[in-house]
């Protein structure tokens, strides 16, 4: 990821995003909440908010499950996947945290070659 810095990767990986899901997401939140969709594996449809936000929070944990923050635990009875917090997340600014998440999310989409 140093070739490039981390706000290029990020328009790229929008860009792209656009082109997949044929709106362009307008900010992290609104990715980890795709991602989240995707793990869901229900295919789009309506959520309540609740229920986005809970989206959003699978986002987070299924990127950071890749360097071993979380783990997956398991599917609950409805379906969702749910993960188990394995290691501490390192405390950072507010723009040191976005720029950890995106750099994940990065590395998530990368592995899915989106």
């Amino acid at each position: 990821m140093k070739a490039k810095n981390i706000d290029e990767l990020w328009i790229e990986l929008l860009d792209n995003l656009k082109s997949l899901v044929g709106k362009r997401p307008t900010d992290l939140n609104s990715v980890l909440f795709l991602i989240g969709v995707h793990e869901l594996g229900k295919g789009p449809k309506r959520f309540s908010k609740e229920a986005k936000q809970d989206l959003m929070h699978i986002g987070v944990c299924s990127v950071l499950s890749q360097s071993g923050y979380y783990c997956f635990e398991g599917y609950d009875k409805d379906g969702w996947p749910h993960w188990v917090l394995d290691k501490p997340i390192p405390h950072h600014d507010l723009l040191a945290q976005e720029n950890f998440l995106k750099e994940h999310v990065i590395s998530y989409f990368d592995y899915l070659k989106v």
